[in-house]
């Protein structure tokens, strides 16, 4: 497996669609793909290939001097678990600290809703060193509940 920093807008949006688009349990309503892939033209993005296939990418939101939230990512299913989640948390994270951020967050849906996808997406993000913040119960919609999670990085360079 390869990472690679994605430029071109069109592949960004490309690889976002392909990847979203084959993962329903996870993003949802697939009439919401195009507009979320499209989101995803202006930020960082990072994507890993098995040798010239895409198959996870990451986007980058970048908030302000301090923080910036991982706004999309996505495995394939069937590389699942095999590291590629983990080299997209890196990238992000290592771009942080390169612009002086401290501080990575991303946002999925809390426990309240029973979900098993995300049951795994949550340890996911605990593995990777995220600590839950906060629940915000309609950031979404009343049934999906929104957990805002955190990595802190390291002091912020001056």
């Amino acid at each position: 497996m390869l990472l690679r920093e994605i430029k071109s807008e069109p592949l960004k949006e490309e690889i976002t669609a392909r990847i979203m688009g084959s993962l329903p349990e996870w993003f949802n309503p697939p009439e919401d793909i195009p507009k979320k892939a499209q989101t995803h033209r202006s930020m960082p993005f990072f994507a890993v290939y098995d040798n010239e296939k895409p198959i996870a990418f990451a986007a980058l939101k970048e908030h302000n001097a301090y923080s910036a939230e991982i706004f999309g990512i996505g495995v394939l299913r069937e590389y699942h678990r095999q590291g590629a989640g983990h080299m997209l948390v890196n990238a992000c994270a290592e771009r942080c600290l390169a612009e002086g951020r401290s501080v990575l967050t991303v946002k999925t849906l809390d426990g309240s809703a029973f979900y098993p996808p995300y049951e795994a997406t949550r340890a996911f993000y605990l593995r990777e060193g995220f600590v839950p913040l906060e629940v915000f119960r309609e950031y979404w919609d009343e049934e999906n509940s929104c957990l805002f999670l955190a990595k802190f990085l390291g002091e912020r360079q001056e």
